[in-house]
């Protein structure tokens, strides 16, 4: 019988998704499964090999699978492990031989990367990338992850951990302190939990009116809802963001001279207010040789199925 069909598997802290994909990208059936909580990844693999194997059944494909991809945090593509995870209990505070534990279970070869590579993969593979043999997928979501692609190949590293480019810290020196432990990381400042520090200050600083002021708690959304209201203040909270991720976008072209970088993630979403700012700062910063070349996309990808597709990009090299 012939394998035609991957599944995709995105981990996550509060739930993983999965879903039968064909080779067009196509999404044939898809799943998500509440983190259980439990600290014993065989637990966990048992419980994901259950879902699995439902799934391709659900999707009329059983026997017809050619591998499954996994995209995870702290995912190693050389040795197919989870490690120090942080938002994983069963993989917080060691290795996961994860792909390894995967496949016994569900009798299908698995291939693993993190997050952020499998997006790149996805894009590279599915979406606006297609065809490009260079670029940088940079991920704007809780944080700034990266996924760098060099002469059609995702840049992987000796360890396999190549590419954490959220945590260079060129953007501000002793700047605001990172959840990695270091301060001034770009993730600090151009990820959603860093739009909504930037606003939060702002407001403590001045009294300039805004429709923040009436917002408890505020969230990367909800500056993204004043800005679409004509709030200045919001505005111009993308406009700082945007300028401190173009100056750092410089800096990552001028050391593998991409063809494009693709934004991706749920704070991309606000590109009628970061793409200008961005692109800007980054010609400015660029040198001649590079100036006006490169361009910013944003990912083209279904958001609800992006996830699903980046990691079953993987499994087509099975």
């Amino acid at each position: 019988m012939a394998k035609n069909f991957v599944v995709g598997i995105d981990i996550g802290g509060q739930s993983s998704k999965l879903g039968v994909v064909d080779a067009r990208g196509e999404v044939l059936a898809q799943n998500v499964i509440p983190a259980s909580g439990s600290s014993d990844a065989k637990v966990i693999v048992k419980e994901l090999a259950q879902a699995i194997t439902a799934l391709i059944s659900q999707a009329g494909k059983t026997g017809e699978i050619r591998g499954i991809g996994v995209g995870a945090p702290n995912g190693n593509y050389y040795n197919g492990t989870i490690a120090f995870a942080p938002n994983l209990p069963w993989a917080a505070h060691g290795s996961v031989e994860f792909a390894k534990l995967l496949k016994e279970a569900v009798g299908i070869p698995v291939s693993l990367t993190n997050d952020a590579n499998a997006a790149a993969m996805g894009e590279m593979t599915y979406g606006v990338a297609k065809g490009m043999k260079d670029f940088i997928m940079i991920t704007l979501g809780t944080g700034v992850g990266s996924g760098i692609v060099i002469n059609g190949q995702v840049l992987y590293g000796s360890d396999g951990f190549a590419g954490e480019l959220g945590h260079t810290c060129a953007v501000r020196h002793n700047g605001r302190l990172c959840g990695c432990g270091k301060t001034g990381c770009l993730e600090a400042y151009c990820s959603a939990i860093g739009v909504a520090r930037t606003a939060r200050e702002w407001l403590e600083m001045s009294d300039e009116p805004s429709l923040l002021r009436e917002v408890q708690n505020i969230t990367s959304k909800d500056v993204y809802t004043a800005a679409c209201a004509g709030d200045n203040l919001a505005v111009r909270v993308f406009e700082y963001t945007g300028k401190i991720l173009g100056q750092s976008l410089a800096d990552f072209v001028e050391f593998s001279a991409p063809e494009a970088i693709v934004l991706f993630g749920g704070l991309a979403r606000a590109k009628e207010f970061l793409y200008e700012p961005t692109l800007k700062a980054m010609n400015e910063n660029l040198l001649p040789m590079w100036r006006g070349k490169v361009r910013i996309l944003f990912s083209q990808l279904k958001e609800s199925d992006a996830a699903i597709l980046g990691a079953s990009a993987l499994a087509w090299e099975l």
